[in-house]
């Protein structure tokens, strides 16, 4: 399965704010976002918390449905539009010294696309337009 994946963080290298996935046929979204009291950025504080539109959850809950999520598949390929992307998503692997969560199989591609999103920087709706300026034509679910 191939999962377009959007973050939204706290400034330039910052704490991971929200996090989506988004499948190649469109269903069943992945987006949670994380515990964020003091975003470092002002424009973090203007741009992305407001829209965020969801609870905020820590960082076990979110490993663990993140888990669940990926286990789905036997495989997952991601693909994500900027490499920070790709280091918030592999440090929610990551759950103490020595462990982490379970995964399928992951590959991870970078592509350079410029994706319309109908809510910018809100990580979901940021994802939903990678997938659909990557994938045009996604297969019926």
């Amino acid at each position: 399965m191939t999962l377009y994946l959007d973050t939204e963080f706290n400034g330039l290298q910052g704490a991971l704010i929200s996090i989506a996935l988004v499948p190649q046929d469109g269903t069943n979204p992945f987006y949670r976002a994380l515990h964020c009291p003091d975003p470092i950025d002002p424009w973090v504080a203007e741009h992305v918390m407001p829209i965020l539109g969801i609870p905020q959850h820590d960082k076990k809950v979110i490993q663990a449905d993140l888990e669940w999520y990926l286990t789905t598949w036997s495989e997952v390929h991601i693909v994500a539009d900027w490499p920070e992307d790709l280091a918030h998503l592999c440090n929610l692997f990551i759950t103490g010294p020595g462990t982490r969560i379970r995964l399928p199989k992951l590959t991870f591609e970078i592509d350079t696309v410029d994706a319309p999103s109908t809510l910018p920087h809100n990580a979901l709706h940021d994802a939903v337009g990678i997938a659909t300026t990557l994938n045009p034509n996604p297969a019926a679910p």
